[in-house]
């Protein structure tokens, strides 16, 4: 009795086993979709074949939008500013593949609502393959393409951001509105954010920047943030703050402040741009660095800036650094004085004339630092400054000169010679110094500092000129330096946390070695050795922050910005 019951379990068993197995395996093989997949092709044929705005079968077998059509156009009429939560900010691949395969104007409308494509300036960068039925159609787009082209150079802006508060104080990034491989600029927390924030208040894809052709504007658009985003303290989430939709686009104005979650705040900054191209390469590069490696970043307090014309004067350019001490404020005032002041001066047709055929600014620059020291109201904080003027002359030759109080270095190469723009105004130099000397109050010996400050030069500090007559505002001012196109010459232009760590003739050869890997491919080449430094100075360990402005007059490439 005993020996039946055994053997009827250890039957049950395996039957129970040979049933789990064979289930297993028919929903490994899904022996169903034999049946109905031919059946489905067909009628997903006939149905397209009803649609006007038909698609070849095989792009329709994967679903493009929500099977809920209401809900779909509902969201279209009401968030036609929202793009879908997977869109490629970097590019439209997909949305150009679906759209080369169409022969009708009203296809491309229904698909376009569909994937919520880029505004209408990026339309024109879309090329239809060529058959005989677009060939008109084609043409008409060529025409279009080329009448928004022109409108969208004759419409330049550059728009500059900078955190200046939060994680990542300190990060700045351009982009012009000329430059759509580029737009939209993101600001997030995940690559690949353009503007990349380390702040976990921050969403990973927190916002967007974007040129309106239609009102020539740019416009923030907050993506559904969590913590969400505000302009000038106003919030600019959708009403609905649980949804995750995207909110209005808001217009940008010059001097904006962007506040991301609660504690990152960005600066706007907006400038016109004259429509013709700066004629020789421009790299930007910045880090506030800090004391040791994964550290929290050191408050930004550099500034680096330029202006390619300077308004009214198509031949002369500004390039500059500032670096400030008791905080920012010195630095940010005189980085904006210079280009105003220094255009002011020039617009004296009779001093832009002598400086033209005497081939010498030193007059400019002296009044410029002048001015600008007299304008600035800054009593306890300074800063360094450096100014390189550019200009050229009727047959495409430039001619540079540089002023500087501080330990901010410019340096050139012209024609393999090393050319010294600067002098160090450190207490510590021997010609400081000896200029301290003759003021009647001459330095102890060892004495490095005066009030703490290790630099007798500078912009600012008011109150401690008023204590001490040995601080001084008096540049020192380079002779100008003749650039012949066939001259490969450039420019390296920094802040001491450059040169703290890299001395002149290292970041000459770095140059030189990364000139030599780019040979074949220039474009960009001067971003690319402005960062390269940069990297130099960070592997090296430098204490202090560090910008870094590279004009390269072997190339052509236009102005770019590479943020750390």
């Amino acid at each position: 009795m005993e020996h039946t019951m055994l053997q009827t379990i250890v039957t049950v068993l395996l039957l129970l086993m040979l049933l789990l197995i064979f289930v297993f395996l028919f929903f490994l093989f899904k022996p169903w979709r034999f049946f109905f997949s031919s059946r489905f092709r067909s009628s997903s044929i006939n149905n397209n074949n009803i649609n006007k705005g038909s698609i070849g079968g095989g792009e329709l077998e994967r679903p493009l939008v929500e099977d809920d059509v209401n809900a779909s156009s509902y969201n279209n009429q009401h968030n036609h500013n929202e793009l879908p939560r997977d869109y490629d900010l970097e590019g439209d691949t997909l949305i150009v593949d679906v759209i080369s395969d169409h022969h009708h104007s009203e296809d491309v409308a229904d698909v376009t609502q569909v994937f919520k494509l880029p505004p209408p300036p990026l339309l024109a960068q879309i090329h239809q393959k060529p058959n005989s039925t677009t060939t008109n159609n084609n043409n008409q787009n060529d025409r279009v393409q080329d009448f928004v082209q022109r409108d969208i150079t004759d419409q330049r802006s550059c728009l500059t951001l900078e955190v200046i508060t939060g994680p990542s104080c300190g990060l700045r990034c351009s982009v012009q509105s000329t430059n759509p491989s580029r737009l939209p600029l993101t600001l997030g927390r995940v690559s690949p954010s353009d503007l990349l924030i380390k702040d976990s208040e921050v969403s990973g894809k927190h916002a967007l920047i974007k040129w309106n052709l239609d009102n020539m504007k740019w416009e923030l658009v907050d993506m559904g943030s969590l913590n969400g985003t505000l302009l000038n303290s106003k919030s600019i989430n959708h009403p609905d703050t649980g949804s995750r939709h995207w909110g209005d686009p808001m217009n940008l104005a010059n001097g904006d402040v962007i506040t991301l979650g609660t504690t990152s705040k960005i600066i706007v900054h907006i400038t016109s741009q004259n429509p013709r191209h700066i004629p020789f390469g421009v790299g930007m590069a910045s880090d506030p660095m800090a004391l040791r490696r994964g550290g929290k970043k050191l408050p930004m307090e550099d500034v680096c800036y330029y202006q390619w014309p300077l308004p009214g004067l198509d031949q002369f350019g500004l390039f500059g650094i500032c670096d400030g001490h008791g905080g920012d404020g010195a630095a940010k005032s005189a980085s904006k004085l210079f280009p105003e002041i220094i255009a002011s001066i020039l617009s004296d047709s009779s001093k832009r004339e002598r400086v033209l055929s005497l081939r010498d600014a030193s007059g400019i620059l002296r009044d410029a630092f002048s001015q600008t020291e007299a304008r600035m109201n800054n009593y306890y904080e300074g800063c360094t400054a450096t100014v390189l003027l550019v200009w050229a002359d009727c047959n495409d030759n430039f001619y540079a000169q540089c002023a500087n109080v501080g330990d901010s270095a410019c340096i050139m190469s012209v024609n393999g010679q090393q050319v010294k723009m600067t002098e160090d105004h450190k207490i510590a130099n021997y010609s400081e110094r000896l200029r301290i000397e003759g003021t009647g109050e001459p330095l102890k010996e060892g004495e490095t500092r005066l009030y703490g400050i290790n630099l007798a030069r500078m912009l600012g500090d008011k109150f401690l000129k008023q204590q001490d007559s040995r601080f001084s505002s008096e540049p020192y001012i380079s002779e100008p330096v003749h650039i012949h196109q066939a001259s490969k010459a450039f420019v390296v232009l920094a802040s001491d946390g450059l040169w703290d760590v890299v001395s002149v003739k290292k970041a000459i050869q770095l140059v030189l070695q990364t000139r030599e890997r780019y040979n074949t491919d220039r474009e960009n080449t001067a971003e690319k050795i402005a960062s390269m430094l940069l990297s130099e100075a960070r592997t090296l360990k430098t204490k202090d922050n560090t910008s870094i402005i590279f004009l390269d007059f072997d190339t052509f490439n236009s102005f770019s910005c590479k943020v750390e």
